[in-house]
């Protein structure tokens, strides 16, 4: 570990700042105004999700949830069809359940204690620190990916910053790097590290001629701005086979069932699916009257998750219908108790759907 004294910390954050005043970006629709739950929803959303993407989804769910208590309030299925294409659909969920969770236990806002913000769904160490940074200006420090980056290659931190003893050491040099920043200025320094971690100080080729860090960045002057932050240990992606069945009824509408509230695409509403082709033609004689083997077979769909990658096999199967079965709110109920809807195309992006399942479907 390489350690700096006080007049580098201070170059450090004052130099970061003096930068982000003619460089950051200070438009973003979240900081306008900056009040904690539009910085609590911007930072769920950029979690391992890129600014310009995140934009348009929040002007969205803002305008449909425009307060704390109107998301508390509101449906899952209205929740999720606002998040649907966004990924990583755990975040809506802890979203959802940490509003209802403000509501209940701290009148409907967020609170204004780390350990207070740390203990709701989806809000980490680092989450905590920049909502409390950005929405009050509070002197809390942050490592989100962009930092880590920025302080490995800075001070020349080899190892992968997942790792808890490299992920300490960040820690307190995020902290040390904290002490010196001006009063007031905290929301500006916690926007200045991500926008430099994301505009200059890239994972691929950073831009470290203009860099005002480049003089004192260890990376730089020991020719490893390539290879820190080092990367995590490779394994190859496990690969796993899935049918879904793709059924109309005459009426043109399409069969949908509601996914587990655990899991991959959990709470979501998605294309009955089955492990195997002898599997989904078992739930098929189940729940539904027609001929199987008349399904028509569509292309693959290939579907990344972050810890295995899917080959989905979809069959189309026209003029269907369902076998009578006890009903809930949602509709009826199958065998494996998952709730099962007839959705007219018109209405699919009303519903929360997996993104290759509403592109699958033309929606």
């Amino acid at each position: 570990m390489h350690f700096w004294m006080i007049s580098d910390r201070i170059a450090f954050s004052a130099r970061l700042l003096a930068w982000f005043d003619r460089h950051g970006r200070h438009d973003l629709p979240w900081q306008h105004p900056r009040t904690p739950y539009r910085v609590w929803l911007s930072e769920i959303m950029l979690q391992q999700t890129q600014v310009a993407t995140v934009i348009p989804y929040f002007l969205r769910f803002i305008e449909r949830f425009p307060t704390l208590p109107d998301l508390a309030a509101a449906s899952t299925d209205d929740v999720m069809a606002h998040w649907a294409g966004l990924g990583y659909y755990a975040r809506a969920r802890n979203l959802h359940a940490a509003a209802k969770a403000c509501v209940n236990g701290h009148g409907g806002e967020l609170p204004r204690d780390i350990e207070a913000l740390h203990a709701l769904p989806g809000i980490g160490r680092s989450t905590a620190g920049a909502i409390l940074s950005q929405a009050w200006n509070d002197r809390f420090a942050i490592l989100d990916g962009n930092v880590k980056r920025v302080l490995a290659r800075f001070h020349g931190i080899a190892g992968w910053p997942g790792l808890p003893a490299v992920e300490k050491q960040l820690w307190a040099l995020a902290e040390q790097h904290l002490r010196d920043v001006p009063d007031g200025r905290q929301a500006d320094y916690t926007q200045a590290q991500m926008d430099f971690g994301a505009t200059l100080c890239t994972r691929a080729r950073p831009a470290c001629a203009v860099c005002p860090l480049q003089d004192d960045c260890v990376a730089r002057r020991e020719g490893l701005v390539d290879a820190l932050p080092t990367s995590k240990p490779s394994k190859q992606l496990p690969e796993r086979e899935a049918t879904a069945l793709w059924l109309e009824n005459p009426a043109g509408d399409i069969l949908l069932q509601r996914r587990p509230e655990t899991g991959i695409w959990a709470s979501l509403w998605t294309l009955p699916q089955a492990d195997t082709d002898a599997d989904m033609r078992d739930w098929f004689a189940r729940e539904a009257k027609g001929d199987y083997d008349a399904a028509e077979t569509l292309p693959v769909v290939v579907h990344t998750f972050s810890h295995y990658r899917l080959y989905l096999q979809p069959l189309r199967l026209r003029k269907v219908a369902l076998r009578e079965r006890v009903r809930d709110n949602d509709g009826p109920v199958s065998s494996t108790g998952q709730a099962l809807r007839w959705v007219a195309r018109g209405e699919l992006a009303t519903l929360g759907l997996p993104a290759p399942i509403r592109k699958l479907l033309g929606n």
